[in-house]
């Protein structure tokens, strides 16, 4: 089986859609030796930030000499790009090896994709023989495949009312499904949450005898800065390469996490660690600049809390430009029309478009609903060529593409232009 037959194999299991659950994931990893069982981990769940926190700890660690495992989903443009250690993805052979060996167990079991992929990385930092994992969940926490790990530290980032036909109707039922994560004795680090949410992780926390450290117990936010506070420690964090003031707070909830799990950690190192985000996970997709004069900016921007922070950096400099035009796509679990309505004060055109994958809205379904809603769109059925003719202007203009993870990756892996090693068109 070659490496584009492997992967074709996994992908085909998107058909069994998700399955919440650990007994098939906890069937898998004794099939593969239980390599979970070797791995320190520190896990993390929330609606929105799991992979800017978990690519700024791992960066934090790297600079700390550690050989970390990173786990985040979804990719980009490469299948690759969801386990890496030290920023190295997974090696193809890898991968085909796995699939491979994997083949007959697959077919039988028919385990989930992600189930497939949580293997295959869990295994691979076993064998590694890494220090430390930093772990994103897949969707919610208690029944979410990654939970069949013993971590060091658990930590929640944001909570918010997304999958409620899965995680709960509720904040509180959707918060009681992210701590699910978290287990007894350990340290667990939380974001900026609801007090309803926060109420609900403290609960369990006193449930569990663990210690919950609050970010809003150190951190400061004027409309300009973003500043950590810890005993005699403090750090400026309002320019950090992931643009916006929802990363500096990322950044900070990754310097708490690192902070208390590891004491003996150097300011050099979180500081090298934040400012080398980019350079040590290959993170992407946040508020990237790909292509100046025109500006074209790639946001994957999924849900209406993104949009607002999407929004609130972009009105710093939506002024500048002559025209602001916006190419968007979407899944269909996603509040389109609140995302939509946020945006449209700030584009003079919006564009819709498909998105290849069977769970996102058509570009027919977007203007129609966009109608109905009176926000006016026009549909593209090229973006590819739209863009690449765009950037040829070398206008003051700004082209946004914003939505789905799985459009940006669309669009990045078939531009023409080349893109050099930070994802900069040439």
């Amino acid at each position: 089986m070659n490496l584009e037959s492997a992967l074709e194999r996994i992908y085909s299991m998107h058909r069994f859609n998700i399955k919440l659950g650990l007994d098939s994931i906890k069937k898998l990893m004794n099939y593969l030796g239980n390599p979970e069982r070797s791995i320190k981990a520190i896990h993390i769940a929330g609606s929105n930030g799991k992979g800017s926190t978990a690519s700024f700890i791992s960066s934090i660690l790297q600079e700390s000499r550690y050989r970390v495992g990173l786990y985040t989903s979804p990719h980009l443009i490469k299948f690759n790009e969801r386990i890496r250690i030290n920023g190295q993805m997974i090696p193809d052979d890898y991968i085909q090896k796995f699939i491979t060996e994997m083949d007959k167990y697959i077919r039988k079991e028919a385990p989930t994709f992600f189930e497939i992929t949580t293997g295959m990385a869990f295994k691979y930092f076993a064998e590694s023989k890494i220090d430390f994992a930093v772990i994103e969940t897949g969707l919610g926490g208690r029944l979410d495949a990654t939970n069949i790990l013993d971590s060091i530290a658990a930590v929640i980032t944001t909570i918010s009312q997304e999958h409620i036909n899965i995680l709960g109707n509720s904040i509180e039922e959707i918060t009681n499904e992210k701590a699910g994560i978290i287990k007894r004795g350990e340290n667990v680090f939380i974001g900026l949450l609801p007090v309803e949410a926060k109420q609900v992780i403290l609960s369990r926390g006193s449930e569990l005898n663990n210690k919950v450290f609050h970010l809003g117990k150190n951190i400061l936010i004027t409309e300009k800065n973003v500043k950590f506070v810890s005993n005699n420690f403090e750090m400026m964090l309002s320019k950090t390469p992931l643009r916006g003031r929802h990363q500096s707070v990322n950044a900070a909830l990754s310097i708490l996490t690192v902070k208390n799990t590891f004491p003996n950690i150097s300011r050099q190192s979180i500081e090298q660690g934040i400012h080398s985000v980019v350079k040590n996970t290959g993170i992407q997709g946040r508020y990237e600049v790909i292509h100046e004069n025109p500006k074209v900016i790639m946001d994957s921007g999924h849900n209406p809390e993104c949009i607002s922070a999407f929004t609130d950096e972009f009105k710093k400099e939506y002024s500048d430009y002559s025209k602001r035009i916006l190419l968007f796509g979407a899944m269909k679990d996603k509040n389109v029309v609140q995302m939509l309505k946020a945006v449209a004060l700030y584009f003079d055109v919006i564009f819709v478009t498909n998105v290849n994958n069977e769970r996102a809205y058509l570009a027919e379904e977007l203007e129609y609903i966009s109608k109905i809603n009176n926000i006016e769109v026009q549909i593209i059925n090229k973006p590819i060529i739209y863009i690449e003719t765009f950037i040829k202007r070398k206008s003051d203009e700004c082209l946004v593409v914003l939505g789905s993870i799985y459009l940006l990756g669309e669009i990045k892996s078939n531009l023409e232009y080349t893109l050099d090693n930070k994802g900069i068109l040439v």
